[in-house]
């Protein structure tokens, strides 16, 4: 990433150690034909989860969900190269291959290509992180501000929390997370379901880096009083795809099979804080250009790992304000989450990374906290950072307390609710996208369906304290709301701005004498009058 640095902190490069002879390569298949498996057998490759989420999103198994042709992947090992992964979606195995094999991989007939994607076996060290804020945050205000802002305080108060929703986090690390209080309800619960680390090639994830362990506390972590995440009731898939020791493309292709796991056990949610643009190996490097929503490996596999009937959730980037201030792969993906950083009164925060991309869509899609925000270090004590990584999990959070509470919403469903029901939906721009999003906001989006009418009151007759105007579909334009008697004389009038998010918007009527009354909504596109009666 050099310049866009992919888990959005900053690092102080080391000179390069000399590599071995063998190197990391993708060596790519040209086919499927001879598999054993077959689409008309899908448990034999995919979760009962897996195939019911497909079921219930009407989509289709296809040739790319099936696992790659073991006999290549052998024929491959045969010409002394060591497999590790392999890819559905892409149809390649992971080898290390020593340079003067590379040929004769090349030769054998099933091979389209051979991509180097890392020089050595493995690479430890080089780097010194540098991190942008470390302070202290009381248990009292630790995470008020980051829920209250997305609604998700009241999406917990009407019981949501991601109970039955299944959430796979993407990272660096997670040091800490299985020994400390705040992660301890995941274990005893038996919350976390799988752990793989796809750098060392182990089912280890508590080692290398605490900046997952950071953002999987902003969904994940608890201790009622002490620290709320926003998610903490759902599973957990924890993945290792980052290696903080180097920057190949390696790791989008661990990205890719990251995602591709999630997928075969089920996963409803992809959270990840990672971003991609430039590398130690400038050959690889990706430009503006490249950011089309089908260029990097990364984007491409967030893609499909969306069209699998995933909600797919990622931070923007911190280079908003460096000489690369675009958003980075895969937030360029078309449908998925791209998160921008805002502080706590909405403003953006100059280094969250801008669109648009670079066939001209809107990015980043929406906003949330990124600066200040409440984490768990991996001494489980509360600690402070900024970044767009910690916008993402929040995001990632909502998502899953909108499934939980819409269970048969698809996943691109869920994707239009939330930037559609933002608080620039009307008016999004590349700084922000469509604006913070909010949880009683989606709910007022998601009931829209039920009315016939663009504007309605209610109760009528009316016996409590409050009138409620519902718009159909808010325009974020100011309106004004008068109230007068049967005679047409005006008794109050006020203002309001119709979004999502104050929608019904209330109306005090507790004073009122009984009797019958009018109500005027008008603005510069509409004007509605009606009747109603006060008991």
């Amino acid at each position: 990433m050099g310049g866009c640095k992919k888990i959005f902190f900053f690092f102080i490069l080391f000179p390069n150690l000399a590599f071995g002879q063998a190197n990391r390569y993708v060596v790519f298949f040209k086919d499927k034909t001879n598999t054993p498996y077959s689409i008309s057998e899908p448990s034999h490759f995919l979760s009962l989860k897996a195939i019911d989420r497909r079921a219930k999103q009407k989509i289709e198994i296809t040739e790319d969900d099936l696992p790659v042709d073991p006999s290549y992947v052998a024929q491959v090992k045969s010409t002394g190269a060591r497999t590790f992964f392999t890819s559905r979606w892409m149809n390649y195995v992971l080898a290390e291959v020593g340079a003067d094999s590379i040929a004769m991989l090349q030769s054998l007939p099933f091979v389209s290509s051979v991509e180097l994607v890392a020089p050595g076996k493995k690479l430890f060290g080089g780097r010194i992180r540098k991190l942008e804020i470390r302070n202290s945050t009381t248990p009292a205000e630790a995470t008020m501000v980051q829920l209250q802002q997305l609604g998700i305080d009241e999406m917990h108060r009407q019981g949501f929390h991601g109970e039955n929703i299944s959430i796979a986090v993407f990272d660096a690390g997670f040091k800490g997370v299985d020994s400390t209080t705040p992660f301890h309800h995941l274990f005893q619960n038996g919350q976390v379901k799988l752990t793989l680390d796809l750098v060392g090639n182990t089912g280890n994830v508590y080692q290398y880096d605490e900046h997952g362990t950071e953002v999987l506390s902003v969904i994940g972590a608890n201790i009622p009083g002490f620290f709320t995440g926003g998610a903490f009731a759902s599973d957990f898939y924890l993945f290792v795809t980052e290696d903080v020791s180097s920057e190949y493309r390696i790791e989008e292709y661990n990205w890719l099979l990251a995602a591709e796991k999630a997928d075969s056990c089920g996963v409803d949610i992809i959270s990840t804080s990672l971003g991609y643009a430039e590398f130690d190996d400038p050959s690889m490097n990706y430009f503006p250009a490249d950011l089309d929503g089908k260029t990097a490996v990364v984007t491409r596999a967030a893609v499909q790992a969306m069209l699998k009937g995933m909600v797919v959730v990622c931070s923007a980037g911190n280079e908003g304000n460096q000489s690369w201030h675009y958003i980075t792969a895969p937030a360029d993906a078309k449908g998925i989450l791209s998160c921008g950083a805002v502080d706590g009164d909405g403003v953006r925060v100059p280094f969250s990374s801008v669109g648009p991309t670079a066939d001209g869509r809107i990015k980043p899609d929406v906003v949330a906290l990124g600066s200040g925000n409440a984490v768990i270090l991996p001494s489980g004590s509360i600690g402070s950072r900024s970044g767009t990584s910690f916008a993402s999990p929040l995001i990632a959070s909502l998502a899953a307390g909108v499934w939980q509470a819409y269970p048969k919403l698809t996943a691109d469903e869920v994707y239009d609710a939330i930037i559609k029901s933002a608080d620039q939906a009307h008016t999004p721009d590349n700084l922000k996208g469509y604006g913070l999003p909010n949880f009683a906001g989606v709910r007022n989006y998601l009931a829209r369906s039920e009315m016939n009418d663009a504007i309605t009151i209610y109760p009528n007759p009316v016996s409590d304290a409050a009138l409620h105007v519902l718009f159909k579909e808010p325009t974020d334009e100011t309106l004004s709301v008068t109230i007068y008697d049967r005679l047409g004389r005006a008794l109050s009038e006020s203002t309001i701005d119709a979004t999502w998010q104050n929608n019904p918007f209330q109306i005090n009527v507790d004073g009122m004498t009984s009797g019958m009354y009018l109500i005027k909504v008008q603005g510069p596109s509409l004007v509605k009058t009606f009747r109603w009666i006060k008991l």
